[in-house]
């Protein structure tokens, strides 16, 4: 369990300034969502996932560790939630550990965030943990396509690749549920 939290905080190693509001993308058993939502006791985050269980799962824990004013589980699939108005360019950052491929990460995170906003997202462990992350997992003229642009990488016992929201995300992504993986972007 402690690796699971040192890998949450490892987001925080590279984002930097504290965000106003970010959303944990297929939050799952809450990591690295809830850990960050401890780290910033500031912020205002949105557990994003698309199983209910999870999601029941997630609102006991936010209630148990006393984060209900400032954090809210949705029970959504991430092509669909992409497109509430509410949730939609709403976020200064958007975490994934774990999602899927680079390109349905990307697709999938992008619509929630606001121009100048970060999608972080969890590397591969492949070679040496010290090695920074291999940005050619993530082709520029595919994000180009939804706003992003390649950003830094870090490694902090686990590696990380930060892609920033330099356009708005066009309204077409995320395409509908399950179309990112079966023909991705990129």
């Amino acid at each position: 369990m402690r690796v699971n939290v040192d890998h949450a905080a490892g987001f925080a190693a590279g984002i930097g300034a504290t965000p106003a509001q970010f959303l944990d993308l297929g939050s799952g058993g809450g990591v690295p969502g809830l850990v960050l939502a401890r780290r910033w006791p500031e912020s205002r985050a949105v557990l994003l996932d698309a199983r209910e269980r999870r999601c029941r799962f997630l609102r006991e824990a936010v209630r148990d560790l006393d984060l209900a004013e400032r954090v809210i589980v949705v029970w959504a699939r991430a092509e669909e939630a992409g497109h509430r108005d509410y949730l939609r360019g709403a976020f200064d950052l958007v975490v994934a550990r774990g999602f899927g491929p680079p390109a349905v990460a990307a697709e999938c995170g992008a619509p929630f965030l606001r121009v100048g906003g970060t999608l972080a997202v969890s590397e591969p462990p492949d070679g040496d943990s010290g090695d920074p992350p291999d940005a050619s997992r993530w082709l520029a003229p595919g994000l180009a396509r939804l706003g992003l642009a390649v950003g830094s990488s870090w490694s902090d016992g686990f590696r990380y690749q930060a892609l920033e929201q330099v356009e708005p995300c066009p309204e077409r992504y995320a395409r509908n549920p399950g179309v990112p993986a079966k023909r991705p972007l990129f």
